[in-house]
């Protein structure tokens, strides 16, 4: 199995046009959309371009950010992640800024190659996290073989209402997609950046202990960033693999108060019925071990888990102590809930907690 995670990063206009039929390259988006795609540039190890897109809007594909440069070669990284190009048949302008602009390295693909076998080649060199930023036939060809883990996508505030406009995954063969109930995409996050809205949602591929928790260790990016404080996701999935709840660090929830102390597993309960009696059958995924008693909380996560019943948890790392010494395994276990651990993900909870963790 591949160790790699695609995301598929994208801004349509609300009819789903990727831009109009006009030879100049229509902007969708905004000024902080733009810093949000930055920054996932910047958590990323490469993106990826097809050889039209270049062809059509010349990019750079570098970190805009000053400081977001600095952070990576801080962490032993390159400036900016590596530039890929499908060449397709047309091949690529040697005067192309891609290729011409210094700041990374790039590499092309030439010809039609296989998305499989570039995948490899691409983890090869090094590459985890993969982000892929168009055009059309790219997208939908990354989505149609299987190959996408997420998709970022911004909807602009307007309508371009012409039928001969690009739009993302309106190519022959997206009646190929793959379909089944629980191939249905999670909702990692939603947000207004100024007049745009942007969602981003996490592929599903089954229904396993370790598909899930992997999820929910990528439903935990969505979480601000807080220096003193972990990123955490859950999800509270019912014997059948359906999901009732998520939630992360710092999600925004009404009646729960200040959003700064939500913790994930408080959020994914919370969006549920206590009475709900599917919580008594049901399967909370965690990507950190869940607290116990600490003076900033009135009820920690593992009193929560408790209070609601649910009779097992899954969960990628114990906590560090850095913060806190933390017994919710413990507690979980001597109160009869079953207790899982996946230690084959913790690294990528470590992963997403990096600068937390380089405290200690």
């Amino acid at each position: 199995m591949r160790d790699m995670h695609v995301l598929l990063s994208f801004a349509a206009s609300l009819d789903g046009a990727l831009d109009d039929a006009s030879p100049e390259r229509l902007l969708l988006s905004n000024a902080a959309d733009f810093d949000r795609v930055d920054a996932s540039r910047a958590e990323s190890d490469a993106i990826l371009v097809g050889a039209g897109t270049v062809r059509a809007d010349n990019p750079r594909l570098l970190v805009r950010s000053a400081e977001r440069r600095a952070d990576r070669v801080a962490q032993g990284l390159a400036p900016s992640p590596l530039r890929v190009v499908l060449g397709g048949h047309g091949g690529v302008d040697p005067q192309a800024a891609v290729l011409a602009e210094p700041g990374a390295e790039t590499v092309v693909y030439e010809g039609h190659s296989d998305l499989a076998e570039v995948l490899d080649d691409l983890h090869e060199r090094g590459v985890r996290r993969l982000m892929v930023e168009g055009g059309s036939a790219v997208l939908t060809e990354f989505l149609a073989r299987d190959l996408a883990d997420e998709i970022q996508l911004a909807y602009a505030p307007f309508l371009i209402g012409d039928a001969a406009a690009p739009r993302a995954f309106g190519l022959p063969g997206a009646a190929s997609f793959p379909q089944s109930p629980q191939r249905r995409m999670i909702l990692a996050e939603s947000r207004s950046l100024g007049d745009v809205l942007y969602a981003r949602y996490l592929v599903r591929r089954g229904s396993s202990d370790e598909e899930l928790l992997r999820l929910t260790v990528e439903l935990s990016r969505s979480c601000p960033p807080v220096l003193k404080a972990y990123a955490v996701g859950a999800i509270i999935a019912a014997p059948d693999g359906t999901i009732l709840s998520t939630g992360y660090s710092r999600e925004p929830l009404q009646g729960l108060g200040d959003p700064s102390a939500n913790h994930a597993e408080e959020v994914a309960i919370a969006k549920l019925d206590p009475q709900d009696p599917r919580l008594r059958t049901a399967t909370i995924y965690t990507s950190l071990e869940p607290c116990s008693p600490r003076a900033s909380r009135p009820l920690n996560c593992t009193d929560h888990i408790l209070a609601a019943g649910i009779p097992r948890v899954v969960l990628a790392l114990r906590e560090p102590t850095l913060l806190a010494v933390c017994d919710g395994v413990d507690r979980l276990s001597a109160a009869g809930v079953e207790v899982v651990e996946l230690p084959q993900l913790a690294g990528a909870v470590r992963e997403v907690n990096r600068r937390v963790l380089s405290q200690n």
